[in-house]
Order: C-alpha cells, then structure tokens, then sequence
C-alpha cells in the first residue's frame, strides 16, 4: 500500500468519523440571529416560561443547538 494512499485514508476516516461530534457541538448562529435570541430575559418573558423550551437547555425552535439558556429569550416565545 502506497504511504500516500495510506494517509488518505486514515485521514479520511478521522474526517468523517469527526462530522456528528462538530454537528453536536455547533451552535446555530444564524437561527439565534434571525429569532433575536438573547441569554438574558425580556421582562417577565424568558425561555424557562416557554412552551418550545425542552428542559435543561434546548429549543424546539432550534434544533441540535442544547446551549439555550433557560434565562433566554427569543420573538418565537409562547407563554406555557
């Protein structure tokens, strides 16, 4: 096996093998933006009082993104 060919494939391996833990990891940043998310409340509204809000720290409004704060606040909020 060619040392080159070798390497293309470790390396492909470790690449594909990383894509679910970047996946997790990512925020979604122009989601936030677009739904003016902010991790301090608005008044009496925050996330912790909305019906998309998934406890500990998730969103049905943003999927994939677990970094939601429950003192946030976002223009999707709906009082539970």
């Amino acid at each position: 096996m060619n040392p080159s060919r070798r390497n293309l494939l470790k390396y492909g391996g470790l690449s594909l093998a990383m894509i679910p833990v970047v996946a997790l990891a990512a925020k979604n940043d122009g989601m936030r933006s677009s739904m003016k998310y902010k991790d301090s409340p608005e008044g009496d509204k925050e996330c912790s009082g909305c019906v998309q809000f998934v406890a500990p720290n998730a969103c049905k409004v943003f999927p994939g993104d677990t970094e939601i704060s429950p003192k946030g606040y976002c223009v999707a909020w709906v009082k539970k």
